[in-house]
C-alpha cells in the first residue's frame, strides 16, 4: 500500500467516501462566484499536506512513536474537519486523545486506520480535483 499514490492501495480499506456537504457549502460560501479559486486551492494544499503526512505514518509503523502519530492526528484533524472528510477527521481526535492520555493501546492498529481513512479522503479529494 503507498501512501502517496492511493490507487495501489487496497480496494477494500482505501474507498473514496463523499465529503461532507455541509463543509463543502461553508468553503464554498467563502467564495460564491468561485472567482478565486478557493476550494480548488484549499483541496490542492489538503492533498499535499495529507500525502505528506501518510508519509509520516507509514515509517511509524516500523518505528512506532506515539508522540509523531499523535502529532500527526493533531496536524490532520482540523484540516479533515474543514474539507469535510469526517472518518478522517473523527479517527485523527480519537488516536489523538487516547495517545495524548498515554494510552497507546495498539498503535500499529491506530496507524492502520489512520492510513486506510487518509487515502479514502485522498481519494475523494483528487477525484473533486479532476472535476
Amino acid at each position: 500500500m503507498s501512501a502517496t499514490d492511493p490507487s495501489s492501495a487496497d480496494p477494500l480499506r482505501a474507498q473514496p467516501q463523499p465529503l461532507d456537504p455541509a463543509a463543502l457549502k461553508r468553503l464554498n460560501d467563502l467564495d460564491p462566484d468561485g472567482r478565486n479559486g478557493l476550494l480548488r486551492r484549499v483541496m490542492s494544499a489538503f492533498d499535499v499536506s495529507l500525502s505528506r503526512m501518510l508519509v509520516q505514518l507509514s515509517a511509524e509503523l516500523e518505528d512506532g512513536n506515539a508522540g509523531v502519530v499523535s502529532t500527526v492526528a493533531h496536524t490532520l484533524k482540523s484540516p479533515a474537519m474543514s474539507i469535510g472528510a469526517l472518518p478522517l477527521a473523527a479517527a485523527c481526535a480519537e488516536v489523538e486523545k487516547r495517545l495524548r492520555e498515554g494510552r497507546s493501546g495498539d498503535l500499529r492498529a491506530d496507524i492502520q486506520r489512520l492510513l486506510a481513512e487518509g487515502e479514502a479522503a485522498l481519494l475523494s479529494v483528487r477525484a473533486m480535483l479532476r472535476e
